[in-house]
């Protein structure tokens, strides 16, 4: 193996495969003699790669954490593999997840090999979903979501149809500018040079999304920031409803439990407030079913109603299945 890069490259994955390695080994596998490998190495860690070295006549080498994340060398089917999940996570079956993994998707999917791409869709074809955290809230194809982000990214006007609630479907061409996780659902906010404004869309309600190629210089958003414009835009249809519970657990228990679906807030060492804004008591029933912990709801007094509506029904559905048995 002759060429440098290549074989860097090639060292590289090698190393990220392994933990240790010894030296001979090492370079029995690149076909080189022990003196070039050691430049190879030494030309790891000239670009940032924590190579350490182990003395001694069976000296070897390992690839060390280091203070930031190095570009990482992926064979096919580690590729393939990661493509996959972080799909699976887009769709929001790992609570707090799925922003990052759309971000990571739109990193991931441009660079994919055209015959990489054909085995993702295939897999992801025979595969059936199961249960997810987003369960209850309105789906949403994680290509879409990877499609809008590489446009909000790469600032490429989009069009896509779309279908307001009580509308009928339109087309639309706009000019995104951020993705907005809130509550339950994902939105876009874009600005649409046909209607001379900026718009937020819901992307369960958009289909056939396309970038068009076609640059645009970004404009100021009118607000402080993309989910801040979601927000005003939501308020003025309806005002959202705010939860209010004592948890008894420890608050970065109850936080890792519930992502970023609600606000936690320490209330002594083994007890903290959750706090929700929602339009639907349906949800914060899910999330406080979730803390797998005694709580009291403070606020609303509906939501006591509707805990014990359900409570009622679970009941029910527990002697049915006792009787059953």
């Amino acid at each position: 193996m002759s060429d440098p890069t290549h074989r860097t490259l090639r060292l590289l994955s090698l190393m990220q495969g392994r933990r240790d390695w010894a030296g001979a080994d090492l370079a029995d596998r690149l076909g080189v003699s022990v003196r070039t490998l050691r430049r190879d190495v030494d030309r790891l860690r000239e670009l940032g790669y924590p190579v350490q070295a182990q003395p001694g006549v069976d000296g070897g080498y390992r690839l060390a954490a280091g203070a930031a994340l190095p570009p990482l060398v992926l064979d096919d089917d580690e590729a393939v593999a990661l493509t996959v999940g972080l799909h699976t996570a887009a769709s929001g079956a790992v609570a707090g997840m799925a922003e990052p993994s759309v971000r990571a998707l739109a990193k991931v999917v441009p660079v994919l090999p055209a015959r990489l791409r054909r085995r993702v869709d295939a897999l992801r074809a025979m595969t059936v979903p199961g249960p997810s955290w987003s369960d209850g809230g309105p789906a949403v194809d994680p290509q879409v979501l990877v499609e809008v982000a590489q446009a909000c990214r790469d600032t490429g006007r989009l069009t896509f149809t779309y279908t307001a609630a009580g509308a009928e479907p339109a087309g639309r061409l706009v000019e995104p500018h951020r993705l907005v996780p809130l509550g339950r659902r994902w939105y876009l906010v874009a600005y649409d040079p046909s209607r001379g404004g900026w718009r937020s869309f819901r992307l369960d309600r958009m289909t056939a999304v396309q970038g068009t190629g076609a640059a645009f210089a970004p404009r100021p958003l009118p607000a402080d920031d993309a989910a801040a414009f979601v927000r005003a835009g939501l308020h003025q249809f309806r005002e959202a409803t705010v939860v209010e519970a004592l948890v008894e657990a420890p608050s970065d228990v109850v936080r890792d439990r519930v992502g970023r679906w609600a606000r936690v807030e320490a209330d002594g060492p083994d007890r903290c407030r959750l706090h929700m804004e929602t339009d639907s008591l349906d949800w914060p029933a899910l999330v406080l079913g979730a803390v797998r912990a005694e709580f009291t709801v403070l606020a609303p007094d509906e939501l006591r109603d509707r805990l014990a509506e359900w409570s009622a029904r679970f009941a029910r559905a527990v002697r049915g299945s006792a009787q059953g048995g």
